[in-house]
């Protein structure tokens, strides 16, 4: 009965459960003749995580348990117990099938709490530098001056960061949205309360330049999930253009030239940069590496 309701218990339980569902996965991933390698193309994902499954160190994601399923012959009931299930027991079967889906449900509890934590005590961190800011400018200055600074980039690092503390990786594009959308507004609050102008008409332009470029770059990994180091030269070739228009488009907003020996050495890095992980990602292909 305490080893049912002791926290070390259920956490000691589930990972072996992980660790027969890592097993289960190989044995049929081998059954279908298949490498770690041509699983991970057929679910767009890198070969490092189904390593992680088999190894019983991570779960597969619930959004392609049924394309890994279907590809390795199973059903989620299956996969969820680590075994194959004797369909004539219906009994048993049915039982099997709402222990898993409690289980699951468990799961998804538990990371939903443990990234609300995380969002409390971030959120809750910046607040405290809101306050303190705030009641130490009034207690200098009579009024909010200069905390409006602080405050206002505090709260806008909040707006684009609590998509991802609260969602993980699947805030990425929640935070991207939110940094494309607010990032102009926050410019020109930043101008009026330091009372520069440049600070909108440069900063929109660099920051219009920079938002494409981001956006580019996470198409160009979630395109090649899968193939990471070729991702990763692609976003190296592709910061080669991005430094050149950054470069020209300040040298025309500020009339003076911008553009010297230290961005030729930073295209050359980029480019040595770009060949070396292409080769990587070659001889990884080739299994010449793992």
């Amino acid at each position: 009965m305490f080893r049912k309701e002791c926290p070390f218990w259920r956490a000691y339980k589930t990972r072996m459960n992980q660790t027969e569902i890592g097993q289960f996965i190989a044995q049929c991933r081998r059954e279908k003749e298949l490498t770690q390698t041509q699983l991970a193309e057929k679910l767009n994902i890198t070969d490092r995580a189904i390593s992680k499954w088999e190894r019983g160190k991570s779960m597969p994601d619930s959004s392609i348990m049924l394309e890994l399923c279907g590809i390795l012959g199973i059903t989620v009931n299956e996969l969820l117990s680590g075994e194959k299930v004797n369909m004539e027991n219906v009994d048993t079967f049915q039982k099997k099938a709402d222990e898993n889906l409690i289980e699951l449900k468990k799961k998804d509890e538990n990371n939903l709490t443990k990234n609300m934590v995380v969002s409390i005590i971030f959120s809750a961190t910046l607040l405290i530098g809101i306050l303190v800011c705030a009641i130490c400018d009034i207690a200098i200055s009579g009024t909010f001056t200069w905390s409006l600074i602080p405050i206002s980039s505090i709260i806008f690092a909040w707006v684009i960061s609590f998509p991802i503390t609260i969602l993980g990786k699947r805030g990425i594009i929640g935070s991207l949205l939110s940094l494309s959308l607010f990032i102009f507004l926050y410019l020109y609050i930043l101008g009026e309360l330091v009372e520069v102008r440049e600070v909108f008409s440069i900063g929109s332009v660099m920051s219009a330049i920079s938002i494409i470029y981001l956006w580019i770059i996470f198409a160009v990994f979630f395109r090649l999930r899968t193939r990471k180091w070729l991702a990763l030269g692609i976003t190296f070739l592709i910061t080669i253009p991005y430094t050149l228009v950054v470069n020209i488009s300040l040298s025309r907003l500020i009339g003076e030239k911008v553009v010297d020996v230290w961005d030729i050495l930073t295209i050359f890095i980029l480019l040595i940069a770009a060949f070396s992980v292409f080769v990587c990602d070659y001889a990884k292909r080739k299994g010449l590496v793992k």
